[in-house]
């Protein structure tokens, strides 16, 4: 008796064990995958698939294949959402895997252009939505495996885990692209072949990714509702019949912080500083400095990013996002200022301030969004609201920051702009209640249905 009930906290802690390291791992291949189309749409895709529209107007229409997959992540929200409230977080999270990694291989071996046509676009569009339903998908189930699996007191530092996946990413893609730019395929062989090879790397790194995942345990929350026969005919119906204002303050949070983030992760400022000054641009540093500088700056996300997922565990994720807008509001007019030196220390200071913020309105999300919807509709709950937030603020923003300079001939617009989201988000943190420690469990369902808005009782 005493020797099975000493097993027990190391046994647990194990499962934690494997469960941060599937989280973190899946995360990260999976947006390894998104930011690498993004940063290759701001190098390469305006030139191969896009360059008959004219160098202004095929960027536009690159960062808008970008955004396209924003529009079917909530489609990819609904389907996850929908099975993983009902057959489980795991199988949910195998399965956004696979399709997301299949969709970028196959890009890295599309024909451009110049080779098939319009037809090259097409294919390259379709296999972006596959990605945008993968990521709709993906996020919610990552974050509810590692907060109803941590203990009390530790859902932030355990849902900081999926959270670091997503810099941990962008520097993985960041840093594969600037090797290859600078080592591997420099100068005219990048366009010509060394592009693709980070894409067809996404295969090996889908099936470790796989492997990991199929180790965890099924999230014990959901093992609880499915013994019970618990599960929710229509969670998608309840959500919006029940908890459409939430739903919308919630997806206004992270609008702030994806617009924000959107600057480097959607490759809008590798294409700002990158982009020959005979061609309009107002910088004309070469790819690889910039690369190095967008990897660092994932290196300062990641870190704040689990900065604020352990610090939300003591004061509140309500205070951690605020203290996060704030340091957003204090360095966004100093990104581009820094940027347009072209000097690569100075870019990587101006990136690195910013992508504090970033972390510090990142970090203790999962955490934040779990503890915001009842056990039942909570796949549905999490996965829609932040498609609906991505849509908000990151789908077309660097489209929309590209708009802007061409208009204004100046990135101060793009400042001024992303200060707006940021605003609109500080506002929709200030009318949602902190809900730091609420019981997730199925048996605190009216506990959890009650008290997310301010005035709402």
């Amino acid at each position: 008796m005493s020797t099975a009930l000493s097993e027990r906290p190391a046994t647990k802690q194990r499962e934690l064990r494997r469960v941060a390291f599937a989280t973190v791992i899946g995360t990260t291949i999976e947006w390894y995958d998104f930011f690498l189309y993004a940063s290759a749409a701001g190098l390469v895709f305006a030139h191969l698939f896009f360059a008959p529209a004219g160098p202004q107007i095929a960027i536009l229409l690159s960062f808008a294949s970008v955004g396209v997959s924003f529009l079917f992540r909530p489609f990819g929200a609904f389907l996850a959402g929908h099975f993983g409230d009902k057959i489980g977080r795991k199988a949910m999270l195998v399965i956004t895997l696979i399709l997301m990694g299949t969709s970028t291989m196959l890009i890295g071996f599309l024909p451009t252009y110049e080779q098939i046509g319009v037809a090259a676009p097409i294919m390259l569009m379709l296999l972006r939505i596959l990605q945008g339903l993968s990521t709709g998908g993906e996020w919610g189930g990552a974050v509810l495996m590692a907060v109803e699996h941590a203990p009390d007191g530790q859902r932030g530092r355990m849902g900081a885990f999926p959270q670091i996946g997503v810099p941990l990413g962008l520097l993985l893609a960041s840093g594969i692209l600037a090797l290859m730019t600078g080592v591997v395929s420099p100068g005219d062989a990048f366009l010509e072949w060394g592009w693709r090879l980070p894409f067809l790397l996404s295969f090996v790194l889908v099936v470790v990714g796989i492997v990991v995942r199929r180790t965890v345990e099924e999230s014990p929350v959901f093992t609880e509702i499915a013994a019970r026969k618990e599960q929710t005919k229509t969670p998608i119906l309840v959500l919006f019949k029940k908890h459409w204002l939430l739903v919308i303050l919630a997806a206004l949070t992270f609008a702030g912080n994806n617009a924000a983030g959107y600057m480097t992760t959607g490759g809008y400022l590798q294409n700002y500083a990158t982009t020959p000054l005979e061609e309009g641009g107002l910088v004309g540093m070469e790819r690889t400095p910039v690369l190095l500088a967008v990897t660092g700056s994932a290196v300062v996300w990641l870190i704040f990013t689990w900065i604020a997922g352990n610090i939300s565990d003591k004061i509140g994720r309500r205070n951690t996002y605020i203290i996060g807008w704030i340091v957003f509001l204090a360095t966004v007019f100093l990104l581009f200022p820094l940027v347009n030196t072209g000097n690569v220390w100075l870019v990587f200071l101006g990136l690195a301030l910013f992508t504090i913020g970033n972390g510090l309105t990142y970090g203790q999300q999962a955490a934040y969004f779990t503890e915001l919807f009842p056990a039942s509709i909570r796949y549905s709950g999490v996965s829609i609201t932040y498609a609906l937030g991505a849509i908000l603020g990151g789908a077309f923003a660097p489209m929309i920051s590209t708009w802007l300079v061409q208009t204004t001939g100046s990135a101060t617009s793009v400042a001024f702009y992303i200060a707006g989201m940021v605003v609109v988000a500080f506002i929709a943190t200030l009318l949602l209640r902190d809900r730091t420690g609420i019981p997730l469990g199925p048996d605190h369902e009216a506990e959890q249905s009650v008290g997310q808005i301010y005035g709402m009782k």
